[in-house]
Formats: structure tokens, sequence, C-alpha cells
């Protein structure tokens, strides 16, 4: 197919050769340049890219070997990625995940020839076998290995060659949220990851959504995920006049980096929005300047979309979700204004619903015959996309057991409703019989002004056991009672603190390690064979 210019290990380059280029601002130094402060044009990116390229090369790196990458989020991991990738090695990211014994699984699965590692993690102790070589990149807070390197050691060696990879050989691989367990390490090539629909629809004119040369581009995300591969691409193509990398979603961090550039485009994790409305409750007038907000991976509440949409004064502003996976990127997509989401309590769902994204055809099929549902009839999502990954490293049965020929399981269960419109329910072994636990979430969170974040644990045979995070850490009998007008049988609320909940690096519930920390149980009503 040809060499595309949105190769994770061409595209800098290419940006950096274009009349017009972006300025990259982070909110901390890169932690494999921290001398190099936190204001980049492109061809300052395109330099720390071949920078990295030859220490990679200089530590033994060759075409065709695996690199993981495991340390803090921030935006030097797809700088890294881009580095092995343009000597023609795969690199393998993975996010900060709290268990270190995930993250040895994790490395022991992609059999890496190196392993970039950050201090932090490294401090935990040996991550691979001694036959990887590593090298730790970060400020160090403990005695790395004896045989670790630095980029200092390896730096002043000679210039790497450049062999980037076509269009349809494997790219790069990233990990799944890993919500029910150890993720899965997703395989992609540039077409499958950037060069195709869905992912391709950033780089269209397309009203507005399409990134403005005027505009100032914010992103707090897991900068280890497939998602920031598209959304590096669309930034480099689109040109905007700043692009601001949020490693830290922190509410201190973030109310200090709003503050400073004010954007204009806003794309973060569904909870991070969430978490994040009482900032926008003390401080709207950080918010004014949006015009778009912009969530993908999960579902997204009513009450959060309607709180960042009111703080903007933009006359028209708008809300892009995306449903998404990592092994076939988009899958549902809607906006959403103001008047869509006005309050109004409702036993609807009025925002995890909308149209398959552009390249992407979607079925709801009965779990158990395999057979089309009919419109209002419960199922699976099987979805068909040109995007789909190659496979799971390490995991090639699994990755062929969700397959159906060119179909894709997703695990969700959905419905199709008017319109052509598919409605997202719930993961299939989160399921809530006859019910949808996202919708009540949806409902007690609009009915709880104070709570921070709901999760509803169905479980066999039993009432549901609502999960709350109050602002507060507490929660008033009459507001509850209030709360479940007209919903299902709920058991007895479960109150703790936000920071308590299991969370993955992309900021979802760990829905099967909050049921072992509040019920002792990891039994659900759903089957989990999709996930």
């Amino acid at each position: 197919m040809g060499r595309t210019p949105f190769h994770i290990g061409n595209v800098f380059h290419w940006h950096a050769e274009r009349a017009r280029q972006t300025v990259v601002h982070l909110d901390r130094p890169l932690d494999v340049a921290p001398e190099s402060g936190t204001v980049y044009d492109g061809a300052s990116l395109a330099r720390i890219v071949e920078q990295l390229s030859d220490c990679l090369y200089a530590a033994g790196l060759r075409a065709g070997d695996r690199v993981v990458i495991a340390k803090d989020n921030h935006y030097d991991m797809p700088l890294l990625a881009a580095g092995a990738a343009r000597i023609g090695a795969l690199p393998v990211m993975i996010a900060p995940i709290a268990s270190v014994e995930t993250v040895r699984a994790l490395i022991k699965r992609a059999q890496p020839a190196m392993l970039i590692a950050g201090a932090r993690l490294l401090a935990n102790g040996r991550l691979a076998d001694s036959s990887v070589r590593t090298i730790v990149v970060g400020e160090p807070v403990d005695e790395p290995p004896s045989d670790a390197l630095t980029l200092d050691d390896l730096r002043d060696g000679p210039r790497a060659p450049v062999r980037i990879g076509d269009a349809d050989e494997p790219m790069v691989s990233t990990h799944t949220s890993g919500t029910t367990g150890v993720p899965k390490l997703v395989l992609h090539t540039a077409n499958t990851a950037i060069g195709r629909f869905p992912s391709r629809m950033e780089r269209c004119p397309i009203p507005f959504l399409t990134t403005r040369h005027s505009d100032v581009t914010a992103a707090a995300v897991s900068f280890a995920h497939i998602r920031v591969m598209a959304w590096t691409a669309s930034q480099l193509k689109m040109a905007p006049h700043k692009v601001v990398a949020i490693s830290d979603p922190g509410l201190e961090n973030i109310e200090r980096v709003i503050d400073q550039h004010r954007p204009t485009i806003l794309e973060a994790m569904p909870n991070m929005f969430q978490r994040w409305e009482e900032l926008v409750e003390r401080r709207p007038e950080l918010f004014t300047q949006a015009r778009l907000y912009v969530t993908t991976f999960d579902a997204v509440h009513a009450r959060t979309v309607r709180t960042f949409l009111a703080a903007s004064r933009r006359r028209f502003p708008v809300w892009g979700w995306g449903l998404g996976q990592s092994e076939v990127t988009g899958i549902i997509v809607n906006l959403f204004t103001r008047r869509t989401v006005r309050s109004g309590d409702s036993r609807g769902d009025r925002t995890n619903i909308g149209w398959p994204a552009a390249g992407v055809r979607v079925r709801v099929v009965d779990p158990e015959s395999g057979r089309r549902q009919p419109r209002g009839k419960p199922g699976l999502l099987m979805v068909k996309t040109r995007a789909r990954c190659l496979t799971y490293l390490g995991e090639d049965e699994r990755y062929r057991a969700k397959t159906e020929g060119s179909w894709w399981n997703s695990g969700d269960l959905g419905e199709r409703i008017a319109f052509g419109r598919i409605r997202l329910l719930d993961r299939e072994v989160d399921m809530m019989p006859g019910s949808s636990c996202i919708e009540i979430e949806n409902v007690l969170l609009d009915r709880l002004p104070t709570a921070v974040d709901v999760t509803l644990l169905a479980q066999p045979d039993q009432p549901p056991v609502p999960v709350l995070c109050m602002r507060d850490d507490t929660l008033d009998p009459e507001d509850w009672a209030r709360a479940l007008a007209g919903l299902p049988e709920l058991a007895a609320p479960r109150l703790i603190p936000w920071a308590d909940v299991p969370r993955t690096a992309t900021w979802k519930v760990r829905r099967l390690a909050l049921r072992q920390q509040v019920l002792g149980s990891v039994e659900a009503s759903g089957t989990g064979r999709w996930t």
C-alpha cells in the first residue's frame, strides 16, 4: 500500500515540513527531555523523535524487534513510539497501571527485545527477564537495576536508519482498558489505527467537529492508548493555533492548565469530565471559550454534558460522543447540544444513543443464537469495519473467539431504536436483566446533585447494589428516597470515597475489582464470554 504520512513513525516529520505548524504545550516537561521545556513547534517535535530513534538504535533496537514503553502518562509516549517505529520496530505501549503484576504479565505477553520503563514503575523491581535490555526514563526515585541504561548513556551515537513500515504492516500495539482483568494487547497498522474511517473523520471538513486554525485544542487522555494515534495525526494535519497535552487530569492541575490556555476544544475521558463538574461550578469562566467537548471509550452521563455545555459562552457549543473500543476504534457517534440534554427528569437515556460511525456497520444479535434482533430488542453489538485490529499479541485464540468472519463481537449490549440509531445499554458482563445499569446511573446522577460518581453492580437473583461517591461522603436518606422514585428495586447504597474506587488508566471503573471490594464476590449477572 505504500508509506502513509500518518504512520506514527512519519507523522511528526511530515508535519514539520508543512508551511503551517501547530505549537504543542505540555503541562510539565517531557520525561525523555526534562531540560527542553514545555513548548514545542513541529520542527522541535521531529528533532525529539529523531533523537529518541538514535538512542534506541544505539541501545540495540532493530527493525522487527518489539519494544515495550511503560511509564508515567505523558505525551512522550507517542514520541517514543514514533522513534521506535522509524527504525522499523514495533512499539508496545502500556499505560501506568496500578498493579505491577499486571504490567509484568503484559510485558511477558509482548515478548520484547527492549523495555523503556518509567523510573517510578521500575522502582517496584525488575519488570522483565534479564535478557531484555532496559532503558529507564524520568526522575529516579530509587536505584534502578544495575544493567539499566538511561537516554543520556545513549546519546551522541550513530544516526539510526529510517525504515518506516507500509500502511498495512503492524505499526503499534496498545492495550485495552482492562476493566475485567489483565488487558489485551491490541495490534494495529497505520491504516486501521489512523488511515481509515472512523479515525479519518477527524481530518474531514465536518461542521462543528473539524479543528480550525484558530482553535486551542486540549486533551487529557491516556497517551498510551490507541485513541492518541488518531488524535495526534488529526492535530498535526489540521494544525490548530495551539495543542495542549495534559498528562495529569487531577482537579488542581486541570484548573491551572485550563486557566492558562482556555481551550476551544477539550477532549477527556467521560469519568474525567464527571470529576471536573465541581470545577465548572466553582470556576465556570474557565470554560467560556469551549465550542466542542469530546469523549470517547465509554458511556457519558447527561448531567455532565449539560454542566459543561452550560458553562460555554459560545452561541452553539456541542458535545461529540463516540463509543469506541481499542480493537475497532469507533463504533457509535453522536452530537449533543444544550437542547438535547436540557434538564428534566426522565427514565430515557439521552446521551448514550447514536448512529454507526462512518465506515462502520453495526448489528444487534441474540447472545445465544446469533440471530439479528428486531428494533427495541436488546442484544450484543456486532461490528464490521476495515479499522479492525490484526490480533491480540500472545492471545490469537482469544481474538478469534470474538470474531465471526468479518464481524467483531464488541461485548457491549445495545438495541436499535428509531431512525437507525443504536442505544448503548451495558457491557454484557455487567448487564442488569430487564433494564440498563447505565440508564439508572444516569437517572441517579441527575437526581443527586452532590454525587460525584454512581456505579450500579448487578447481582444474580438480587437487587443491584448502587455504589455512590458523594462530595461530602454523606447521603441524606430523604434525598435517596426521592432519587429512587420510579426506579427498579435497588439494594441499600454503599458509600465509598472517590479515591477508593478502582479505575483503569482511562478512568473507567474496574467493576470486577469494585465488586470484590464492596461485595466480597466477583459473581456477576452476565457471562463475561466476550470481555
